[in-house]
């Protein structure tokens, strides 16, 4: 019978990144720490060190990770339809990751994520954008996307069970007579069968983009 050896694989900078991630999704960024994290790959804390100086630089690199998950079609789509699935894909990545969208904007920006803001900028000037014009695109997009998903996360409701429950709450203290409008869209909108405050976000998501391609087509 063969010996066991108890000796370890190293770790790949790459598996801790990913480790990192998945402790940070189940427990949230308080449950990440090193300690936490060496015990999740079953080795020595010491070891951590090979690849990530402290929890800020673990930070810093699962941030810039999560960067290689959104899609960004360059070359294949029209800008319209590029920035469309890219702003689809990223709400995608902030509701996986739900403790991200908090670190995003402080994080010391990695590789991924200087290419990634390079092409979505090098995407509207090769299409003709102005740089004034490509800085309000950015700033519209972005500024819609982390704060619908940041919206929708701190809503009392997630399901459209949830949201029925609570507008049916809502009419039961507050009366129609006193708030008539407000008693009406909860009921004639709110309540309708499927309802999903989620499904507002493309409609937002086309206003702003209508909008660019006519502030693009003026210039």
């Amino acid at each position: 019978m063969a010996e066991r050896s108890d000796r370890r694989v190293p770790w790949s900078k790459g598996q801790v990144l990913r480790a990192a991630t998945d402790l940070a999704d189940r427990g949230g960024i308080e449950a990440l720490s090193m300690r936490k994290l060496s015990q999740e790959l079953g080795g020595a804390p010491m070891s951590l060190y090979n690849h990530v100086a402290d929890k800020e630089d673990l930070l810093d690199g699962i941030i810039d990770a999560l960067f290689t998950e959104i899609d960004l079609p360059l070359g294949q789509l029209d800008w319209k339809a590029t920035m469309r699935q890219r702003a689809i894909s990223l709400r995608a990545v902030l509701n996986r990751h739900p403790w991200a969208i908090g670190q995003m904007g402080r994080r010391t920006p990695g590789p991924a994520t200087l290419r990634h803001h390079d092409a979505v900028i090098g995407h509207f000037l090769d299409a003709g954008f102005s740089l004034q014009l490509v800085a309000h695109a950015i700033s519209a997009l972005d500024g819609y996307i982390y704060g619908f998903t940041l919206q929708e996360r701190n809503l009392a409701f997630g399901t459209p069970d949830e949201t029925a429950e609570l507008a049916e709450a809502f009419l039961q203290q507050f009366p129609s007579q006193q708030y008539p409008r407000l008693a009406t869209f909860t009921v004639e909108h709110v309540l309708q069968p499927g309802y999903d405050y989620g499904k507002e976000y493309e409609f937002g998501l086309d206003l702003i983009l209508d909008g660019l391609e006519r502030a693009h087509n003026q210039e």
